[in-house]
């Protein structure tokens, strides 16, 4: 029997060694969310004859070209008119179809959102939202394609879904039980790649986080690209001998109060961190259920109260205070409150 287990569970042994390293999205096998995304929704299309795919001129973008490709007649590009997208989306869920409209997580949470809230959410339609470019990931891209926004203002409309992946490998299994979902559901998706982190054994359920990393002296909680970071602080720790939960709360919507509970009640401090703004995100949920139910010292990791800037992923969001060294100086500050 190992008398000393790894802390980590699903996650692939060729990450946990480069937890440490400066090499880590060098090194392992990275891919953008959305591609996963492209190739689960094509495979959907073979198995599920009710899938359709709706567009915004981002088909490219996305990959949702390749769908189109094999199923003509189940594509649909509106060009640049989200809105009329969306609209026509609620009306194909209407006649049994389930339809994915994709486009960026700027344009589905803001430009959209009118037609998001009244025509999708209200009556409860059966609609996906493919968003890809969430947060402050398509950093080359600028503030107007940054959907730094779009997780809060999602899980702030009654009957939402809201669901931001980790890795390539928990996004295919976001997309399929996506699809066999009753409801509108919100995907986020990231632009830049980011490392398969799981191995195929990943519990995916929806409103189920997962504990990624054991460990009994603070819970860190992230979900999207952020995962990868917290993993990595959580290695970082371990070195200073601070012993650091991580769990993956891939769902935000419905959250999962039971296990940010327990957690809370096991470690007695939390760390949020997300690639989204600060308010009404994941830190905002966490908080409201920690204040309701178990007051401990929390702290949040997150976009501040400002746009960024353009530039490569990795520095924009060390810019902006959500990498791996930001998290582990949360835990610190929150530790010390303990």
């Amino acid at each position: 029997m190992n008398a000393n287990p790894s802390p980590y569970r699903h996650i692939r042994s060729q990450v946990v060694e480069l937890l440490d390293s400066d090499d880590l999205f060098k090194k392992a096998e990275c891919l953008p969310t959305r591609a996963i995304f492209a190739k689960t929704i094509l495979e959907l299309g073979d198995e599920n004859p009710d899938i359709v795919v709706l567009d915004a001129d981002v088909s490219k973008s996305i990959g949702t070209n390749k769908f189109a490709e094999k199923f003509p007649d189940r594509s649909f590009n509106f060009g640049i008119a989200e809105q009329n997208m969306m609209a026509a989306a609620a009306g194909m869920a209407t006649t049994g179809l389930i339809p994915f409209a994709c486009t960026y997580a700027v344009f589905a949470s803001l430009r959209a959102l009118d037609m998001v809230r009244n025509s999708i959410h209200y009556p409860k339609l059966n609609v996906k939202i493919a968003a890809s470019h969430s947060g402050i990931t398509p950093g080359p891209d600028g503030v107007t394609h940054q959907g730094q926004e779009d997780l809060s203002i999602l899980r702030s409309i009654a009957n939402s879904t809201v669901m931001a992946p980790a890795d390539p490998v928990s996004t295919a299994m976001a997309v399929r039980a996506a699809a066999e979902y009753q409801g509108p559901v919100y995907l986020s998706f990231t632009r830049d790649p980011v490392p398969y982190i799981y191995t195929d054994d990943f519990p995916f359920e929806i409103g189920k986080a997962v504990t990624v990393r054991n460990g009994n002296d603070v819970t860190i909680i992230s979900n999207r690209d952020i995962v990868i970071q917290s993993l990595a602080a959580a290695a970082a720790l371990a070195t200073k001998g601070i012993d650091a939960r991580v769990i993956d709360c891939h769902t935000l919507k419905p959250l999962d109060v039971d296990a940010i509970v327990e957690a809370s009640r096991e470690t007695g401090a939390v760390v949020t961190a997300e690639n989204n703004v600060i308010y009404g995100g994941l830190g905002s949920a966490v908080a409201e259920v920690l204040v309701e139910n178990n007051p401990v010292p929390m702290q949040r990791v997150g976009v501040n109260d400002t746009f960024a800037e353009s530039g490569p992923y990795l520095e924009v969001i060390d810019k902006y205070g959500l990498t791996a060294r930001h998290i582990v100086a949360a835990v610190e500050k929150v530790l010390a409150r303990k």
